[in-house]
């Protein structure tokens, strides 16, 4: 019996072993020359943070709905996605951002906010 076990142990083993180097699992998607919100942020937007911040959502009470909406709240969104794991402010709830992602949000800050 422990024979047995030690060998579906080490096939579980074996099978789960990744292949891929860390350059191509990690995210290091290149960031456009100037971000902009209806090319580059609001899709993001969109994906993960209007379920809960729109007229009808849960932070019904900032609403992210618009360019001017995320523009006004940049600041707050940048430290809210950055903070780490586990931390009660971290957005969005129960996920997180990738690296890409975040510096999207980063990059179009510094580049101005630029709408189009």
């Amino acid at each position: 019996m422990k024979k047995f076990l030690y060998i579906v142990s080490g096939c579980a083993f074996l099978i789960s072993c990744e292949s891929r180097t860390y350059e191509e699992i990690s995210d290091n998607t290149p960031l456009p020359e100037v971000v902009k919100y209806n090319t580059d942020v609001k899709s993001i937007v969109d994906n993960n943070c209007i379920v809960c911040h729109s007229p009808t959502g849960a932070a019904s009470f900032k609403p992210f709905t618009t360019y001017n909406d995320v523009k006004n709240n940049i600041d707050g969104i940048i430290d809210r996605i950055e903070r780490p794991n586990g931390d009660p402010g971290k957005m969005p709830q129960g996920g997180s951002l990738s690296n890409s992602q975040i510096n999207v949000f980063i990059k179009w800050k510094a580049d101005g906010l630029m709408e189009n």
